[in-house]
């Protein structure tokens, strides 16, 4: 852990959805996780499973590979998607179409417990209740203590139930640390 994340700030528990449908999906899946934890303010605290979905929205594009990341960090929810825009760019991202192919996205879905409804940002996530490839890989890394934790945990179930836009999951990740290698 770098020496400036334990500045005054408390660390705060956020979840980031990542998802990837261009190029070597899982490769960059795991650049932007490691982007991410390099971060001073930001550690990596969980990695759900990856998770291969079909496409929602615009469907004529090839399949998704979906995960769901825990972090602690001491930015403002704000500068923690500023950072995330930022590390889309780095990883090749340009936003051509709205639910279009995209090498990364990356979105921020809770920020602690905080509810807030600005142009730039809105959490949690509006539409994280309705998607199988958001739910299903949040459910592995959501804190039980969270607020939200039954409520992802049921409508989780609910799509894979329903087998909702054709989630399987692709691969585990074994998560420790951003020195070790990622294995499966």
């Amino acid at each position: 852990m770098a020496e400036s994340y334990a500045h005054n700030a408390a660390a705060v528990e956020a979840y980031i959805a990542l998802g990837s449908n261009m190029g070597e999906r899982d490769k960059l899946l795991m650049d932007a996780i490691e982007r991410i934890d390099a971060h001073p303010e930001i550690r990596v605290l969980r990695v759900s499973g990856i998770y291969e979905t079909e496409p929602v929205g615009y469907t004529d594009q090839p399949s998704f590979l979906n995960m769901v990341i825990a972090v602690s960090t001491t930015l403002e929810p704000l500068a923690l998607l500023r950072e995330q825009l930022e590390q889309e760019r780095l990883l090749g991202r340009i936003r051509h179409e709205r639910w279009g192919p995209r090498t990364i996205d990356l979105d921020l879905l809770l920020y602690d417990n905080v509810r807030m409804d600005q142009e730039e940002l809105t959490l949690p996530h509006p539409r994280m209740m309705e998607r199988a490839f958001v739910l299903v890989p949040l459910h592995d890394v959501i804190s039980h203590s969270h607020s939200l934790h039954g409520g992802v945990q049921a409508a989780s179930y609910a799509a894979l139930r329903e087998g909702k836009e054709g989630i399987t999951l692709w691969k585990t990740i074994n998560w420790r640390s951003a020195s070790e290698p990622f294995e499966s």
